[in-house]
């Protein structure tokens, strides 16, 4: 977790048809909050470390790590309106142009 932005991280594993379903939604968060968060994809098969550090006991689960701390979670299949209520109270505010 080497980022000073908040950080999604979307467990997943090839089997999971829910987490399938999800990858469109996370993909489309990484663009649109590109520059205020990052959105780790793990294999929760290949990574059982990150799944135990984690507590993650359910496929799909999301993750939010602010500040090296986990801030929220959702357990199971989630809808957009679910992850930008999750992600939006904790990302920093947009670049103002000048």
């Amino acid at each position: 977790m080497d980022s000073d932005l908040p950080q999604l991280i979307f467990f997943t594993c090839e089997t999971s048809g829910p987490a399938r379903r999800m990858e469109s939604l996370l993909a489309h968060v990484a663009r649109k909050e590109r520059g205020r968060l990052r959105v780790r994809r793990v294999d929760a098969d290949e990574h059982s470390s990150l799944v135990r550090k984690f507590e993650v006991e359910e496929i799909p689960s999301l993750v939010l790590v602010v500040d090296r701390t986990v801030a929220d979670r959702i357990d199971g299949r989630a809808n957009m309106p679910q992850i930008e209520r999750l992600v939006a109270p904790h990302l920093p505010e947009p670049a103002v142009a000048v």
